[in-house]
């Protein structure tokens, strides 16, 4: 009989920041209990609905049991989220103050989100007909695919259909062995393909092709990675140096290690080229997991990790709590990007959490990046990481040339300086290509009356709304209202309403007209909404074919176009005002990176930074010194400041459509949170202070921000203050949110 002095703890995804107490199903006894771990899913009632509740424990009971209902059954005959992925989603929850069952909902696939099994998947494999075994070796030779087909079958007892992939070999290729009687399919549970699909991926040749061989300092970076124990190491490397490579190599250890690999990228775009590069190298199966797919293959590639049927996963930031067998390696490219780092819901940054499991799991971490976060350079300059450096590019790559264009007392054509043009023009006359970097979607950032200056203000966000022209409309960027352009101003009924400055599409068309021969592809978020795009536009550039590259950060992260050999940065002083502390440290990093896809092949490069303030100190440090002493002059900055990675922050936002119900919240948690810890000068509070963006999606927006000398002092205050704020009556009457170690003040 079960004891009636425990019950069981279940994580709900529920704003409630607690777990919930229930009873095991009727049909529990002590065996089923005792056979129970953390991560088994159970279907229970909670506030009038059937969700599902995840199993973290059992304990006493919070509430008298007669108030206690029953759980309604196990979903799950097995532990439905691995210990891994369960262990980390805690660590988030109590790191980041998030709710526990919010926390593992967002680690977990939307197939084990619902309160029923998932189904069963089934592989579909490969094996050899009882005519196909009799065949000799050479037998197909005529053709190589088949006979490379036949090959993997007369050395392994069957092959799963996705691993053809890996293999370069096509599906019609299979389908013409099975129609001529030398193979057949058959489909299998993947739970008891496991043994198999190891057992393969060990006895086959690990690489599908050789390695290439590493200059001096690629070696010493290798050779510096201890793959059995942990340690973080920051390996930074000008743009085209070779840190692929580096990873690469890394991974092949790992594997030889019987290990898997994990990859996070910052962006979706950039894991075709990753993952076909990969299976390039690797006879093992990669798989991917990001939101550009769909939730079925996420879920089975998911699960695929989870049985070690995967060896290597490549991800955004959400990969970092994919569950595995056996992980020997985390590493993470353009370790700097904001996209690591998740702006709702739970607030997290995958960087660090990939830091603490490394650390739990005593594995190796490399964070990658030509411009790595000041967080990151401090770790390594305290010996907290190790410092790996790349200086130069490989082979006969150099440095691409860089030159301020001073804008002042010129006349632009459409945001152009005619050096500017003739370089492009010059450029696609020697068959090289052309990237032009603006950071602006859209025709024009506004649309403006020529007779009194009125602008089209969105009605619900403290924005201009900007102007696109495919389709023709206006659309706000923060709140994405959208309304058709005005035909006369409203304000003094005159006709003469003009697109002001340049985005994308108004750059586009312009580069069209200039150049008519030559073919201008757009990179931003509307152009590369279809999941496809950016696949199909990487291969185009890669053809060789001069053309123009046109488009927003899109461009800047990552990609290998070996025939461009200019790029312009329209606007390089975009990023010299900001309102965030991390402004120029952002500015620095998007020039450096957009800069760095000039010139990464065989043909010299050059940059044109087009700059009103070409004589600003900012320019001056970058260009002479680099980014690497611009970053330690930087961080001098943020130590006199007081400012992270010194410093620990976390901001409170809140936000109400009367903005008194905002800074009431914000008034009342600040008085709170002084009352808890007593005047001492290693802590300070900042607010209530307006948000960037005051006003948007007609709510009012204020922050308190909050810092502490140390790390520990910050957590143990908000691991108090946020339970007494949910208990006031004030945070009913606004929205707030908390977020911890945060990368943007706005």
């Amino acid at each position: 009989m079960i004891s009636p002095k425990l019950v069981l703890k279940l994580a709900i995804p529920t704003p409630l920041r607690t777990v919930f107490d229930y009873l095991p199903p009727v049909n529990f006894n002590e065996q089923d209990l005792a056979a129970l771990s953390p991560g088994a899913r159970f279907k229970v009632s909670f506030n009038r609905q059937t969700v599902m509740g995840v199993y973290t424990g059992i304990g006493e009971p919070s509430i008298p049991i007669d108030k206690i209902k029953a759980a309604d059954k196990l979903i799950d005959s097995d532990q439905a989220i691995p210990h891994d992925c369960l262990d980390l989603s805690l660590w988030a929850a109590d790191y980041y103050q998030t709710p526990v069952g919010e926390a593992i909902h967002t680690a977990i696939p939307k197939a084990l989100r619902i309160p029923e099994e998932p189904p069963q998947k089934l592989t579909k494999r490969w094996r050899l007909t009882t005519e196909g075994m009799g065949l000799h070796r050479d037998s197909l030779k005529r053709s190589k695919k088949q006979q490379k087909l036949l090959h993997l079958l007369l050395d392994t007892a069957s092959l799963p259909e996705e691993s053809l992939k890996t293999h370069e070999i096509g599906k019609p290729v299979a389908a013409a062995l099975e129609k001529k009687g030398l193979i057949e399919a058959f489909y299998e549970d993947s739970k008891k393909a496991v043994a198999e699909t190891n057992e393969q991926s060990t006895s086959a040749s690990l690489f599908a092709e050789a390695p290439l061989e590493l200059n001096e300092e690629q070696k010493a970076a290798l050779y510096a990675i201890r793959f059995h124990e942990y340690a973080c190491y920051l390996l930074e490397g000008t743009t085209g140096s070779g840190k692929t490579e580096v990873f690469m190599q890394a991974i092949a250890h790992a594997l030889q290690l019987g290990k898997q690999a994990l990859i996070l990228v910052p962006e979706i775009g950039l894991t075709p080229q990753t993952v076909d590069r990969l299976r390039q190298r690797f006879n093992v199966p990669v798989v991917e997991l990001h939101s550009g797919i769909s939730d079925k293959t996420r879920f089975d590639n998911w699960q695929a990790a989870a049985r070690n049927q995967a060896q290597i996963v490549i991800g955004t930031r959400l990969s970092v709590f994919t569950p595995f067998k056996d992980l020997g390696i985390i590493i993470i490219d353009e370790e700097h990007d904001l996209s690591f780092k998740q702006q709702d819901g739970m607030r997290y940054s995958a960087r660090d959490l990939a830091i603490v499991r490394a650390s739990k799991l005593g594995i190796p971490l490399i964070l990658g990046s030509a411009t790595p976060a000041l967080e990151t350079i401090n770790n390594a300059i305290s010996g907290k990481f190790h410092h790996l450096k790349l200086t130069r590019r490989t082979g006969t790559a150099q440095p691409p040339a860089i030159q301020l264009v001073d804008m002042r007392n010129q006349e632009l054509v459409n945001g152009f300086a005619q050096c500017s043009i003739d370089a492009i023009e010059a450029t696609l006359k020697r068959n090289e290509q052309v990237l032009i970097f603006i950071n602006r979607r859209g025709y024009a950032p506004a649309i403006i009356c020529q007779s009194c200056g009125w602008s089209v203000q969105c009605k619900r966000c403290d924005a201009q709304m900007s102007l696109h022209r495919s389709p023709y409309h206006l659309r706000c960027h923060h709140c994405d209202a959208r309304r058709a352009p005005p035909k006369i101003c409203p304000q003094c009924q005159s006709p003469n309403l003009i697109p002001q400055g340049h985005g994308t599409e108004r750059t586009e068309e312009f580069l069209k007209a200039h150049f008519s021969n030559f073919e201008v592809l757009r990179v931003d978020r509307d152009s590369m909404s279809k999941k496809s795009a950016m696949k199909e536009l990487v291969t185009k550039v890669k053809s060789g074919e001069p053309c123009i590259l046109v488009g927003t950060q899109m461009l800047a992260k990552g990609h290998h176009f070996p025939k461009v050999t200019l790029v312009i940065i329209v606007d390089a002083d975009s990023g010299l005002v900001s309102g965030d502390f991390r402004g120029t440290e952002r500015a620095a990093q998007l020039i450096t990176q957009v800069a760095g896809r000039a010139g990464r092949a065989d043909e010299p490069g050059t940059v044109l930074l087009q700059s009103y303030k070409p004589s600003h100190p900012f320019f001056e440090k970058l260009l002479n010194d680099g980014y690497h002493s611009l970053a330690r002059d930087l961080l001098n900055t943020r130590k006199l400041c007081q400012l992270p990675p010194y410093w620990s922050m976390a901001i409170f936002h809140a936000e109400s459509k009367r903005a008194e119900n905002a800074t009431a919240f914000i008034q009342q948690l600040k008085q709170i949170a002084t009352t808890m810890i007593a005047p001492q000068t290693t802590c300070e509070f900042l607010g209530p202070i307006p948000a960037l963006l005051e006003r948007k999606e007609d709510r009012l927006r204020f922050q308190l921000q909050i810092k502490f000398q140390h790390r520990a002092q910050l957590q143990a205050l908000l691991k108090k203050l946020v339970p007494e704020i949910e208990r006031q009556a004030i945070a009913k009457r606004c929205r707030w949110a908390l977020d911890v170690d945060p990368l943007e003040v706005g």
